[in-house]
Formats: C-alpha cells, sequence, structure tokens
C-alpha cells in the first residue's frame, strides 16, 4: 500500500511542478528589421530596449557601443531617449558589456527579449512597449515603438515610427520593425 501511495503522491508533484514553471514562462518576444549601414560621420547608432507600462525600462536587448560606452558625451544627439532612459551616466562598464555590441553589417537584426528584466528575473505578465531608435545622421533619428502583452497569445506586430530632424536620405538604414510575441 506505501508504494501506490508514494507513486501518485510522486505524480502529483511532478505535474504541480511543471505546471508552476509554464506559468512563470511568459513568452518569446522577437524583433527584427533591417539595417543598412550609412557612410560617413555622425550615423549608425542604434539600440533596442524593452519599458513596462509606466515607461521604466526594464530591459535593453542591444545599444552600439560606440553610444553606450562614452560616445553620448561627445554626440548628445546619438540615440538620446534610450541614453535618458538607461540612465547612461550611472551605468557600470560590466553592466554595459551585457547589451552592447560593434556596430553591426548590413543586414536583418534579430533580438529576442525573454520576459526577463535587467537582473534576470521573470517580468509580470502585462503590457510593455518594446522600442527601436536609431540616429540617422547627425540630429536626424527615428524611433519605433509598439506596445506588447507579455502572456497575450501570439501576434505579429509592425511598429510605429516617429522621425526626428529634416534629413530623409538616411531613413531606410532602420526599418521597419517587426515585433512577434509567441
Amino acid at each position: 500500500m506505501k508504494k501506490l501511495f508514494t507513486f501518485p503522491l510522486f505524480v502529483s508533484l511532478f505535474s504541480i511542478s511543471g505546471v508552476a514553471a509554464q506559468a512563470s514562462s511568459p513568452g518569446r518576444v522577437e524583433i527584427s528589421f533591417a539595417y543598412q549601414r550609412q557612410s560617413g560621420f555622425s550615423s549608425n547608432q542604434f539600440a533596442v530596449w524593452v519599458e513596462d507600462a509606466q515607461g521604466v525600462l526594464v530591459k535593453t536587448l542591444y545599444a552600439t557601443r560606440f553610444t553606450a560606452t562614452g560616445g553620448f558625451r561627445r554626440r548628445p544627439e546619438s540615440i538620446p531617449q534610450w541614453v535618458r532612459q538607461a540612465g547612461l551616466a550611472s551605468q557600470s562598464a560590466a553592466g554595459l558589456d551585457a547589451f552592447t555590441g560593434a556596430t553591426p553589417r548590413s543586414g536583418q537584426q534579430n533580438f529576442v527579449w525573454d520576459g526577463t528584466g535587467k537582473d534576470g528575473a521573470t517580468l509580470p505578465l502585462g503590457s510593455y512597449y518594446v522600442y527601436v531608435e536609431a540616429t540617422l545622421r547627425g540630429e536626424n533619428r527615428a524611433l519605433y515603438r509598439t506596445r506588447i502583452e507579455l502572456g497575450g497569445g501570439p501576434v505579429e506586430l509592425q511598429a510605429e515610427v516617429q522621425y526626428f530632424g529634416s534629413g530623409t536620405r538616411e531613413r531606410n538604414m532602420v526599418g521597419p520593425v517587426t515585433v512577434r510575441v509567441r
């Protein structure tokens, strides 16, 4: 009798822990866009990040190394919204290494957010915003933004874009931005 009781108890505990693991996994958010590297000075800077519904940055997925490691001081027009949201002036070098990289080659760029914050902890289900900001040249930049529902089921969205500055030549540097919630 003892064996029969132990086995169903083990199966029940295993099933409960499996459900708990599934419930804590919010899903996968994929961000992708075409990137066309520009020639010349003061361009090719971009960042990809996620904010919560209150506008607090929860995680940076990528930022070009030049801006993140001090270039924002020499060129304040370089991805300024992300610089402000990330609080770069107080970031440690070790913290920056987690998400910075060299300016990539032209081609499709793909980034994944796993529903976790900067500390790696799983964030609650709900509304979040995905951003891609790009300095096209000088003060000309693009800001892509879309709202997602983490835990709301699969969906594919096109981020809305807002351009700043008068330049139009480099607008093909980044975009369109597609966000897929899995």
